[in-house]
């Protein structure tokens, strides 16, 4: 058991297989389709992704002031770029996953441009709030990381002129995240 528990891709591994076990044990009364398998991998992305916006908005950032000098160098040179590869891929593939679901099911553009009704454009307004949440990771947030973390070389006042953007996008993500997830759960567009 530690051997299993004690690899993350092996788990990782191991829970896929559960899962397609799961999928095909109740093929019959849910069938496996495009869009259910794009509908799971949309919710795992998604989980990953605000968990991991959360982890950094509740956790590190409030924590960073009050981590020892000597100490900082583990959050900033291993824990917060892993973190922030985690996050900029989770928010794509959220939201390529969404892409997917809404252009099977034939709501991508009413959704987008609110030609639709009722539930329809509730969805559209949580797509455009997940687009811009995502703009701002892979745009603003990442970008001024990878000058905060020392990834890209950057002058001291650059890191500095990086920090509040970073904090700005990020917490404009947290605030979006709430109505947005309002939108994708009470939309049910089948």
């Amino acid at each position: 058991m530690a051997k299993l528990f004690g690899n993350l891709q092996l788990v990782m591994i191991v829970g896929l297989i559960v899962a397609i076990v799961v999928m095909f044990a109740f093929a019959a009364s849910t069938p496996v389709d495009v869009n259910s398998v794009f509908r799971w991998l949309h919710l795992f992305f998604g989980v990953l992704w605000i968990g991991l916006l959360y982890y950094l908005n509740f956790v590190q950032v409030p924590l960073m002031p009050s981590i020892p000098a000597e100490q900082k160098g583990a959050v900033t040179g291993h824990i917060a770029p892993k973190v922030l590869f985690y996050f900029r891929w989770a928010a794509a593939l959220t939201v390529l996953t969404g892409l997917v679901i809404a252009h099977v099911g034939g709501y991508l553009m009413p959704a987008l441009t609110f030609a639709g009704q009722g539930a329809m454009d509730l969805i559209g307004v949580g797509m455009w709030m997940a687009l811009v949440m995502a703009f701002n990771v892979w745009f603003i947030i990442w970008p001024a990381q990878k000058k905060i973390l020392g990834v890209v070389e950057a002058s001291d006042d650059a890191k500095a002129a990086a920090a509040p953007r970073a904090l700005i996008a990020s917490r404009l993500n947290t605030l979006l995240s709430i109505p947005m997830m309002y939108c994708m759960v009470s939309a049910n567009l089948g």
